[in-house]
């Protein structure tokens, strides 16, 4: 009975495939390279924000060896706008390896594949099986709700033991000959049809047989425990204005090499606090506004406050930042007087205030244009982008 089901499954998801499979630029060919990049990017990303992103990043980057030879910020800044940026930096060191290791070439052999920095089991098994048509399962969250809803599994699909178990099935399933597709069709019926909230039951291939649908437990599974939710986090960023020879441009900085967002440009900011009592403004206005402008000038950037420009916040997977943005206008006259002593201890406040992770940090100066060179979080890009649009910089 067990044989037949998986039988079912399998015959009836690869005939609708067969039908239903949609036109991605990443299918269009069995270039190991092109399914890598492409399985790399979908990763916590929707198919239709990835395409561009990916024609972009195979244009700049056409092989293993263009890519491995390629300065990490011009990856980064092509990576620029989808987010979890070690992806990136761990797909050019794996095609470092490639370089080093196989000539270039992605070996068509499962430890080697396995050893690339960055490469799990879900993109292994999605290069090992698009790629070279190898019988190793590819089990990625929509592949765990597909196979919860339609064998009736109740284990928390968070465990490691759970996906495990599940690796051990999908292999299972897998025809003779088939990988390719049968792992596609898997992770197709999950993205388009056996969705997360409201699956399509009545036009799935294998509603006839899917055990979850039949107990009315469509809806309820796959079990997983709530991840737990982002700590907040409350920041207070300089937008600070050139004056000069820096007039029409403001300052950004590049965060250290290794780290969150490591190497990638922002606006000059500090944490503010990691609770937020007041349920609402970080700080009053004028405090917050005399802490940013002592931790700017313990960094060397005297700057005149001028208000608060705008609020901003961004979601990591751990932390949630909440930042509030304010307007400087840079004051060489107050560097001269600090350099007289005039700004007394702001270097001992920054150090006990602003819980800096590295400083100090590399500064330029930037237009608009140079924004094309560098590479920015999503949040600074926003708040970067308005404050071009606007002109601001022309006042």
């Amino acid at each position: 009975m067990q044989q037949d089901n998986h039988q079912f499954f399998s015959t009836e998801l690869l005939e609708w495939y067969g039908q239903a499979k949609r036109d991605l630029p990443w299918r269009r060919h069995r270039d190991p390279y092109f399914i890598w990049v492409s399985e790399i990017m979908l990763q916590q990303t929707r198919v239709d924000t990835v395409i561009p992103y990916f024609h972009r990043f195979i244009e700049k980057f056409p092989t293993v060896a263009a890519l491995a030879q390629a300065p990490e910020d011009e990856v980064l800044k092509c990576w620029e706008g989808l987010g979890y940026y070690s992806r990136a930096r761990n797909l050019q060191a794996a095609a470092r390896q490639v370089t080093e290791r196989h000539g270039g070439v992605i070996p068509d052999d499962l430890s080697a594949v396995s050893a690339l920095k960055g490469v799990g089991p879900y993109t292994r098994g999605s290069i090992m099986s698009i790629a070279f048509n190898r019988p190793v399962p590819a089990v990625d969250g929509n592949v765990m709700r597909v196979l919860s809803r339609f064998f009736l599994i109740e284990e928390d699909i968070m465990k490691v033991s759970t996906r495990k178990s599940m690796e051990v099935l999908a292999e299972a399933l897998i025809p003779e000959g088939r990988a390719s597709d049968f792992n596609q069709a898997l992770m197709e019926l999950g993205a388009l049809v056996c969705t997360p909230k409201s699956p399509h039951c009545l036009t799935c291939p294998v509603m006839q047989h899917c055990q979850g649908r039949i107990a009315g437990m469509e809806t309820q599974l796959p079990v997983k425990t709530k991840a737990k939710k982002p700590r907040p986090e409350y920041r207070l960023a300089a937008l600070i204005e050139g004056r000069g020879a820096e007039a029409g441009r403001v300052l950004v900085q590049q965060r250290p090499q290794t780290g969150l967002l490591a190497r990638m440009w922002e606006l000059p900011h500090i944490l503010a606090a990691a609770e937020n009592p007041a349920g609402g403004a970080v700080l009053p206005d004028e405090p917050a506004m005399d802490r940013l402008t002592q931790a700017l000038a313990a960094e060397g950037h005297y700057a005149q406050p001028q208000g608060l420009y705008m609020e901003a916040e961004h979601t990591f997977s751990h932390i949630h930042w909440n930042l509030r943005v304010y307007r400087f206008q840079q004051s060489p006259e107050l560097g001269a007087l600090a350099a007289l002593g005039a700004v007394a201890e702001s270097s001992a406040e920054y150090e006990s205030a602003a819980s800096r992770e590295d400083a100090p940090l590399k500064t330029r100066w930037i237009n608009q244009a140079d924004m094309e060179q560098l590479a920015f979080p999503n949040v600074f890009l926003r708040i970067l982008n308005q404050y071009f649009a606007s002109g601001n910089e022309q006042e």
